[in-house]
């Protein structure tokens, strides 16, 4: 079997943190050296990541975590996606001349901040630290500066003509002696250090918890929430498309919500217990397409050859067309968990896989709920004219362009026994205007809603958007506890699929794993505005090997072939039964770095 490893993986005792920049993982690893916990450490890297990746993330974005608590012996999902505006309905919209699509960028497209709050809440009930001290690192970097990504300063710098005509509060930030900052250069955000240091001034209370919460008042109906509240009942935001939108996001949205815990769905495989957040996130996906590939013997596949891709992406089809049809807010709409997850169903879903592509959209029927098939079949044949966009959405590829969002992600074990994953996201630079005084952007992650009626995804007051963000969370049966996860949108559970598969069925370790040629699918509509499709394409990387990749076209898929080290941005962290921590980082990133000892 070919190694394609790039890097050593990293092995200790102590504690492990893998993110995707290597300042964020450093951070995470300090704080567990000052005795904080693998919580800890995971809301001290969140909120770098947020410094030293703002093209990727922000304070007003969107936040998944899945974690295994060794105190409470179990795993558990902090959900942070914050919820529609109590004014977003579809008539709302379709009264503004939105007929079809949310905008990607813009005040329309804005829910309520998720992130500031699920970092706190997870710190209060998990974590042993203060928050000045989990904070101190960020507010650093925010004051003295940090060394610009290339990617960052080429964002900038190509939205920087329209920061300056539209968005002028955004100019002021990202462009303050009025020209776009070079690469590498020490870039500071005086207004965001201001922001988390009066939100840090505001922990008061005879304990930690009375003090976190304090801080997460603050945010909610303080100074935070009152600068949104008066910037949004004033704003008139262009979006990048040149239209002008207002918002329906208010000060009370922000003042009602909260981030809260819930159980993680699952499914066992091959002796682990794979674990996910609920529908309101694609990570089901993963789960269905495990149930699916349990009737075919991957084990006696070659890892790297056209048989394992093509039964694979043929899974992935089938699980994502029923994400299409069945995935929503289970706050909001009926979603069929149960059938969708379970071994009979798909056992049913694998009989569809032949040895040819599939260019259809083939969500399955599950009683009682047919018409959302029906309804996801229609929608994806139907034509949209959309508006180009060049500052939204999280493309196939947004780790090798410039001006799209995208995400980030970090996996932390601790020598207690603590497993932390999480994937935040939005609140780009890209995605609104700076909210004044603040020094961050809102979100835009109401674009993943439909504007039809009767889809399990539908806009709706209040209810989640059903979001791309999936970190994971596997235990196996011998005690080995394993936290891995992606950015990558559509494309995560894919390609944390592909790198489960080889390690569970052909013993690949996470490097090893991490560094092998990856590919993905793009055969469904995606979740990001403009939401195309392209039927039976795929994209894989050329180090698979020609043979490979002709052998796939001769099965009918329409294959793209990436450059090596392009496709995939996977991290993990492993903690075997004897307590020896293990992590690893995609090359694709020149920033992740795992660190550990």
């Amino acid at each position: 079997m070919p190694d394609f490893t790039t890097r050593p993986e990293i092995r200790g005792t102590f504690g492990v943190v893998t993110s995707t920049h290597w300042i964020a993982s450093a951070i995470g690893m300090s704080i567990l050296e000052k005795g904080g916990n693998a919580f800890d450490a995971a809301v001290a890297t969140g909120f770098v990541l947020q410094v030293v990746e703002p093209h990727l993330n922000g304070p007003a974005g969107d936040l998944p975590v899945i974690f295994y608590s060794a105190r409470d012996q179990d795993v558990g999902v902090l959900c942070a996606q914050g919820t529609a505006p109590g004014a977003a309905t579809i008539e709302a919209m379709k009264s503004m001349g939105i007929e079809d699509l949310i905008p990607g960028s813009g005040l329309l497209a804005t829910v309520v901040p998720g992130a500031f709050d699920g970092w706190l809440l997870l710190l209060r009930d998990h974590g042993t630290m203060e928050l000045v001290d989990v904070l101190a690192p960020a507010i650093e970097y925010c004051k003295h500066g940090h060394p610009l990504l290339p990617a960052v300063a080429n964002a900038i710098a190509s939205l920087q003509e329209f920061f300056e005509k539209q968005w002028p509060s955004s100019a002021k930030t990202w462009c303050p002696d009025g020209t776009s900052p070079r690469a590498q250069s020490l870039f500071r955000n005086a207004d965001l250090a201001k922001t988390y240091g009066k939100l840090v001034d505001a922990a008061k209370g005879d304990s930690r918890e009375a003090r976190i919460d304090a801080v997460r008042d603050e945010w909610r109906t303080g100074f935070v929430a009152q600068a949104i509240g008066e910037y949004l009942s004033e704003a008139k935001v262009m979006d990048v498309t040149g239209r002008r939108n207002l918002a329906l996001l208010t000060q009370d949205d922000i003042a009602q919500w909260r981030a809260s815990f819930e159980e993680p769905t699952s499914v066992e495989y091959h002796g682990w217990t794979v674990c996910k957040t609920g529908p309101w996130g694609q990570g089901p996906v993963l789960l269905q397409a495990l149930q699916i590939l349990k009737n075919f013997d991957i084990a006696a596949m070659d890892p790297f050859g056209e048989e394992f891709v093509h039964v694979v992406i043929e899974a992935i089809k089938l699980a994502y067309a029923d994400r299409e049809a069945y995935y929503g807010d289970p706050d909001f709409y009926q979603i069929p968990v149960e059938p969708l997850l379970s071994e009979t169903y798909g056992r049913e879903r694998a009989t569809l896989i032949s040895s040819q592509a599939s260019l259809d959209l083939r969500p399955g029927e599950i009683e009682g709920h047919e018409h959302l098939a029906k309804a996801a079949i229609a929608r994806a044949a139907r034509k949209i004219d959309v508006l180009e966009d060049p500052a939204t959405g999280e493309p196939t590829m947004a780790h090798l362009t410039d001006v799209k969002g995208d995400t980030v992600h970090l996996d932390i074990a601790d020598r207690w026994g603590n497993l932390v994953s999480s994937t935040p996201s939005g609140g780009w630079l890209q995605s609104n205007p700076i909210v004044p005084g603040l020094g961050f952007a809102l979100n835009s992650r109401a674009q993943m809603f439909w504007l039809d009626e009767g889809s399990a995804s539908s806009l709706k007051p209040n209810a989640r958007p059903r979001t791309t963000l999936t970190p994971t969370i596997a235990c196996h049966r011998d005690g080995t506890k394993l936290a891995f996860g992606t950015p990558g949108g559509d494309q995560q559970d894919q390609w944390q699929l592909v790198w489960f598969l080889r390690m569970v069925h052909h013993g690949l370790d996470l490097q090893q794993g991490i560094d092998a040629p990856l590919f993905h699918s793009t055969h469904f509509q995606a979740s990001f505005y403009p939401r195309t499709a392209a039927p039976g394409e795929m994209m894989i990387e050329e180090t698979i090997g020609r043979e490979t990749i002709e052998a796939l076209r001769g099965r009918g898929h329409k294959v793209d072939i990436a450059q090596a080290n392009t496709v995939g941005r996977l991290t993990a962290a492993k903690r075997h039964p004897d307590g020896q921590l293990q992590a690893a980082a995609t090359p694709r990133l020149m920033q992740a770095y795992a660190i550990g000892r």
